[in-house]
């Protein structure tokens, strides 16, 4: 029985998914918002995945902690809502109040000990600040990051493989 409701749960994740997917490229083709007036990207691709998690919170509560409480600092200093020297700070308390979400997360039995998707995720962030400082990534990355065309494609990618993964079981 217990299997059971894994599947469903999982199946539901997936159908989450898909749908705020949809509903975020839905946004994004009708809605034409300005990155620089609502640089929500990051912060709804977050909300998704969160919401999801909270469906079967064995996937996707790690990505999900970070890229929220990301979003929410991504926001901030995008929006000019933090003056320009207090953008690193705020980098640093969202991955904390991340991590920690994580912590309860593990403590709860969602998240095993030694997962390295905090890790990963935090270096990833890293690397890309990096190439943001040094002009190094594509001049349409930020503009795509902060628009509803990230959550819409990350969240129907994370649908579709998570689908997939389902089907082969």
């Amino acid at each position: 029985m217990r299997k059971a409701s894994a599947i469903t749960s999982a199946r539901q994740q997936v159908y989450a998914l898909l749908l705020f997917g949809i509903i975020s490229l839905s946004g994004a083709w009708l809605l034409h918002l300005n990155p620089s007036d609502y640089p929500i990207g990051i912060f709804v691709l977050g909300i998704g995945m969160l919401i999801s998690s909270f469906l079967y919170p064995y996937r996707l509560i790690i990505a999900s902690s970070l890229t929220t409480t990301m979003g929410i600092a991504v926001y901030l200093a995008f929006k000019g809502l933090l003056p320009g020297r207090q953008v690193f700070p705020a980098y640093i308390l969202a991955l904390g109040i991340g991590l920690l979400a994580i912590a309860f997360a593990g403590r709860r039995g969602y998240v095993q000990s030694g997962a390295i998707s905090p890790a990963t995720i935090v270096i990833g962030i890293g690397l890309i600040e990096v190439l943001l400082i040094e002009r190094l990534t594509p001049p349409g990355l930020i503009p795509f990051a902060l628009s509803l065309w990230l959550p819409g494609l990350g969240l129907l990618i994370l649908g579709i493989i998570y689908f997939l993964i389902g089907r082969r079981r």
